[in-house]
């Protein structure tokens, strides 16, 4: 073999070993079927979410997936794939599998996430997920509940007291006991 052709391969096997070991999560999908069209479709809305999509050849990708420890995805790796790398953990999976709900030629195979190798049923799982910044949102709101209540029972005691404050209701009882006092001596 050409030693500038196994010396491309080299690179490519080590550019997939990184993106594996770096990507916060992986989904390998079988994508025979899809129209370019669609291709095109899937490619713009896994760019819209931070993940990026690559077709690589199987033998170049299981070797790769060996080197990284995720020696269980070579399973995965027959007919034409396409992996899509997220920085996200839920990111490509959400994608992809709301993709393959709505094109059923595309095939959700396997995936890695956290270090992990994870079947379809995972991936599934992963994708009922909100992304990062929901997750955030959700995060906030459940800190943010029990000072939102505090404050609005702070509010309720204020509004219960009367207009000129805590000083009236004492005025008021001073002259009912003067009153009580002169009705005695009398």
């Amino acid at each position: 073999m050409n030693q500038t052709v196994l010396e491309g391969k080299k690179t490519v096997v080590s550019e997939i070993e990184n993106k594996f070991k770096n990507s916060g999560s992986t989904v390998v999908a079988e994508y025979r079927g899809l129209s370019v069209a669609e291709v095109t479709e899937l490619r713009r809305a896994l760019r819209a979410e931070g993940v990026e999509m690559k077709v690589y050849k199987n033998t170049l990708a299981s070797i790769a997936a060996d080197n990284a420890g995720f020696g269980e995805l070579k399973d995965s790796l027959t007919g034409p794939n396409a992996i899509a790398f997220g920085e996200d953990e839920t990111a490509a999976a959400r994608v992809m599998a709301n993709f393959a709900k709505k094109h059923e030629a595309l095939v959700l195979k396997a995936g890695i996430v956290e270090g992990k190798v994870v079947d379809t049923n995972t991936i599934k799982e992963l994708s009922a997920l909100p992304n990062r910044e929901g997750m955030l949102s959700m995060l906030l709101s459940v800190l943010n509940a029990p000072v939102t209540s505090f404050a609005r029972a702070v509010n309720a005691v204020a509004e219960a007291r009367p207009a000129d404050g805590a000083a009236a209701p004492a005025a008021e009882e001073a002259p009912k006991e003067e009153e009580a006092a002169t009705e005695a001596a009398a």
